[in-house]
């Protein structure tokens, strides 16, 4: 039986999403002079609670936090409809804000401050959602198996010299399915189902945890090279424990296709809810996030890329280097979404 993945939710998924919706603490719809502003996050990382305190220490302005999965927060705003308290719905990666879009979760919002500040790559063509947040899909490999000129592109992954090395996750995950998505827009559907099909091949395992779990299973020796975002291994260079620093000797970073179009990027983004109640507040809070304070905070705490240029990059990940980035705009991320998760149906990455 063919898997339905994140761009669409089986009968099941659907219920348990809409149970789960509807299970979640309510709030109060606010008037627009309330000082409030609603908030619906996907996102879970201790990095934005502190955005959260700045928030309000700047402006006033109260944050209420609704926490979730992208799917239970787009199935709760289609189920309040026009009552929905929204004004704000955050999440990650580029093809879950594509999803949302679609299911009429977000409303077009014009900045002069933000169409200044986030580069055109990383926002919504309409300004139904901005990124504010970026990770690279990178390339970690065991330095003493592999060298960084054995490495150069995603689509080299493919070849047959790769075969059973390689650990990455499953197809489930919509960082590799924005990943494909990518590729897609790059080399066209077909080269990108041969790829896929290589690179099922080329697997060390059967795919199985998230992006820590393939460092670790690197470092395990159950793979020379694993694919990840940026932030899962810099967390761990982060650590305190001197025995996950010790593990991590003898891995490094490499960005694929540095002699061509760049290394895929993606981000942590947010747009004004449909229906936002608090819609001055909503902008306000976009807008905060794209100041270089907040910037910061993305970057020191969470070890992400900030988008706005000239804002500081964690000492972690500035050691890896400057690196040249792909410049598409990332809704086609999304765009390519379904075509994505059928090739990889196809190809047999499960």
């Amino acid at each position: 039986m063919k898997k339905i993945r994140s761009f669409s939710l089986s009968r099941r998924q659907f219920a348990a999403a809409s149970l789960a919706a509807l299970a979640m603490p309510t709030i109060r719809r606010a008037s627009a002079a309330s000082g409030e502003v609603n908030v619906y996050s996907a996102r879970h990382y201790p990095a934005d609670e502190t955005l959260y305190g700045l928030f309000t220490q700047e402006t006033g302005i109260k944050l209420n936090i609704i926490h979730g999965t992208a799917e239970e927060l787009m199935e709760r705003v289609k189920l309040e409809g026009e009552s929905s308290p929204a004004d704000i719905f955050v999440t990650v990666d580029a093809g879950n804000l594509w999803r949302a879009q679609e299911a009429g979760v977000f409303q077009p919002t014009k900045s002069a401050l933000l169409s200044e500040k986030i580069p055109a790559s990383f926002h919504e063509p309409g300004g139904h959602w901005f990124g504010f947040s970026t990770r690279a899909r990178v390339i970690v490999y065991d330095k003493t198996k592999v060298k960084p000129e054995d490495l150069s592109t995603y689509e080299d992954l493919a070849d047959p010299k790769w075969k059973g090395r390689i650990l990455i996750r499953s197809s489930n995950n919509i960082y590799n399915q924005s990943l494909l998505a990518s590729i897609i827009e790059h080399d066209g559907a077909e080269k990108a189902e041969a790829w896929a099909r290589g690179l099922v091949a080329n697997f060390a395992r059967k795919p199985e945890g998230g992006d820590t779990d393939q460092i670790k299973a690197l470092i395990a020796g159950e793979g020379d090279i694993a694919i990840s975002n940026t932030y899962y291994f810099a967390r761990m260079q982060a650590s305190d424990d001197a025995a996950v620093k010790k593990s991590l000797e003898n891995l490094a970073v490499f960005f694929p296709n540095q002699q061509d179009r760049g290394t895929h990027v993606n981000i942590s983004g947010a747009g004004v809810a449909a229906h936002a109640p608090n819609r001055d507040n909503a902008v306000a809070y976009l807008e905060f996030m794209a100041k270089p304070a907040a910037q910061e905070i993305f970057s020191g705490a969470n070890f992400e890329y900030p988008v706005v240029a000239g804002s500081k990059v964690s000492d972690i990940v500035a050691a890896w280097g400057e690196f040249k980035r792909d410049e598409i705009n990332v809704s086609a991320l999304g765009r390519n979404n379904p075509e994505a998760v059928m090739i990889m149906d196809r190809a047999g990455w499960r």
